[in-house]
């Protein structure tokens, strides 16, 4: 039984279909890229899976239970995080007070909570940040802050909404590196994300949007040659690159 299952799933705004029977599935520890062009529906797909929208039609399983009805923090309490495309922080809370938030989601003593925050900070590589103010982090440590109050959540699906965007080559890498170690721990990962090169050498999987609908599914060197992707999305000189070099 896959940990997430989103079935046929629609969504429309007005005249406007954003998800048109959208079908995907995230197995227990895999890690799925979810891309396609802007206004493909990716983010509107995110906040049908995580309860801040409801489905015109169709449905989502997390864990073999259904989630129509039930309210982002109830799926978080279930073990569903994410974060958000524009970052998200308490500006006015420093780095372990918005983490510990996190925490309390899950771990219901103030003194558990707090280590937990603590050891999520340091494993996300933000010790040395842990007291200061969050509006002060640079768009990298923000990042990385977003990902460490979900993770304080104790999630077994993570969702990682445009992670990567805005940072340059190193700090992409860390945040690859990050995810990685996320991973291992356990968690599933499903993430939309614009930066190729570290979607294809991060995902195990990898599913394409456009116009709503997924057109293509499969391992990443498969997707990189499928010519509908190529047309649709990543656009011919991708294409002919070597996707891992």
């Amino acid at each position: 039984m896959p940990l997430l299952e989103v079935v046929d799933v629609q969504k429309r705004f007005g005249g406007l279909r954003a998800v048109a029977g959208t079908s995907l599935t995230v197995e227990a520890g895999e890690i799925v890229g979810l891309i396609g062009p802007n206004g493909a529906g990716k983010t509107t797909l995110f906040h049908l899976i995580s309860g801040f929208l409801t489905p015109d039609a169709g449905g989502v399983r997390f864990s073999g239970e259904p989630t129509l009805g039930l309210r982002p923090h109830a799926l978080c309490q279930r073990g569903l995080a994410r974060t958000f495309q524009i970052v998200k922080p308490f500006h006015g809370l420093t780095v372990l007070e918005n983490v510990r938030v996190g925490a309390l989601a899950r771990t219901p003593g103030f003194a558990e909570a707090t280590a937990r925050a603590r050891e999520v900070i340091a494993f996300a590589g933000l010790e040395a940040k842990t007291d200061q103010l969050a509006r002060a982090l640079t768009l990298a440590e923000r990042k990385r802050l977003e990902l460490a109050r979900a993770l304080a959540t104790e999630p077994r699906l993570l969702l990682l909404d445009e992670v990567m965007a805005g940072l340059n080559a190193t700090e992409t890498e860390h945040v690859v590196d990050l995810c990685r170690r996320v991973n291992a721990r356990g968690v599933a990962i499903l993430l939309i994300e614009h930066v190729m090169r570290a979607v294809m050498t991060l995902s195990h999987r990898v599913v394409v949007l456009n116009q709503g609908q997924v057109i293509a599914t499969g391992p990443p060197a498969v997707i990189a040659s499928d010519r509908r992707v190529i047309e649709a999305y990543l656009g011919e000189e991708y294409g002919e690159r070597d996707t891992h070099a």
